[in-house]
């Protein structure tokens, strides 16, 4: 089969395609074919070594073991199975849950034997995948290119809005809105959890498409004045923020959060360390939230709520294997909203 492997630390330099051997599904695990592979933050700073010091970046403390076929965001056909699967299941059109992990139901996700599909297994950047039976759930949208964008980014964003527990009526400011998991903060805050979403974006010609999923106003993050702006819309300071930009906006967030207000990032494009006084914190009363992916029930709960019609995808576009490289080059520009797709049948 075709993969893009990733052979080292660096970057895009170090993505490989390959032929190598079809994998082989062991006991409890199934052949996928892939179909559409979404690109996430997560697989471009595990190459870039983003995720730990020195020689050691991944999802665990041994680092990754290269060479290592990235990708997450994976739906597919079953198209084999190993040991102890009914073969009743080949054919089924699926999408990955994108993790294992030993964590007892509702805290697999901060499990330390937490392992990631592109990361400490190959993924989805291929041809064909292996994965856990049991962690292949039924596609929730007709095709396989709509059906890729939600596994990481979707689960990311649905555990974001649980954790500030979102309410009707309340408002819900939403950084980095126009990338994968920021379009669909908006989505879920608004249309799911029918909280008022100001969503911040830096083209303000993305206004129309952000109004359509879902958000109240929308407010560019180049503003000097952007805290100030934020609660003029809003009559008055927020409720909470879901960041994924970091130390570009967190002395606005904060700014901009009422007392008893809470902040919760999932990443941090916009820088990873930041300044922070802690008198704001607790004279504020404001609660801080670290979060990255989320639980089993959490990532049903979402693929209900897509298959009602409450989440949409969202795609820029797509690319074919061999360019994955390009695709990554293309994820980290500024100014495209949603998600970027590699199709290995393009």
């Amino acid at each position: 089969m075709k993969a893009v492997q990733v052979t080292g630390y660096g970057g895009i330099d170090k993505l490989e395609l390959v032929d190598i051997s079809i994998p082989t599904p062991g006991k409890g695990e199934v052949l996928v074919k892939v179909k559409a592979c979404a690109i996430n933050n997560t697989e471009i700073w595990m190459r870039e070594g983003a995720y730990g010091t020195g020689e050691k970046s991944g999802w665990r403390p041994e680092g990754v073991q290269f060479p290592r076929i990235p990708g997450s965001d994976i739906t597919g056909e079953i198209v084999g199975v190993g040991s102890n699967v009914s073969e009743t299941v080949i054919g089924k059109n699926v999408v990955l849950f994108p993790f294992t992990s030993s964590g007892i139901e509702g805290y697999e996700h901060i499990s330390e034997d937490m392992s990631f599909i592109g990361s400490e297994y190959d993924g989805g950047y291929a041809e064909y995948v292996v994965w856990p039976s049991e962690l292949c759930y039924d596609m929730p949208l007709s095709t396989y290119e709509e059906s890729a964008v939600f596994s990481v980014s979707g689960l990311t964003a649905w555990h974001m809005v649980e954790q500030i527990q979102a309410k009707p009526g309340e408002t819900v400011v939403v950084t980095g809105a126009n990338g994968g998991v920021g379009s669909l903060n908006v989505q879920i805050a608004s249309n799911v959890f029918e909280s008022k979403v100001i969503a911040i974006v830096g083209d303000m010609g993305l206004e129309g498409r952000m109004k359509e999923l879902g958000a109240t106003h929308v407010l560019s993050y180049k503003s000097p004045s952007l805290a100030d702006e934020i609660m003029e819309v809003n009559g008055g300071p927020v409720d909470s923020v879901l960041d994924v930009v970091g130390d570009a906006l967190f002395a606005t967030s904060i700014s901009a959060l009422k007392n008893g207000g809470k902040f919760c990032i999932s990443g941090s494009a916009g820088g990873q360390k930041t300044e922070l006084d802690f008198r704001t914190v607790y004279l504020k009363h404001i609660t801080l939230y670290g979060s990255v992916l989320g639980t089993r029930d959490e990532f049903k709960r979402m693929l209900d709520a897509i298959t009602a019609g409450k989440i949409k995808p969202v795609i820029d576009r797509t690319y074919p294997l061999e360019k994955a490289g390009e695709a990554q080059t293309y994820f980290k520009n500024s100014g495209k909203l949603g998600k970027i797709l590699l199709l290995p049948e393009k």
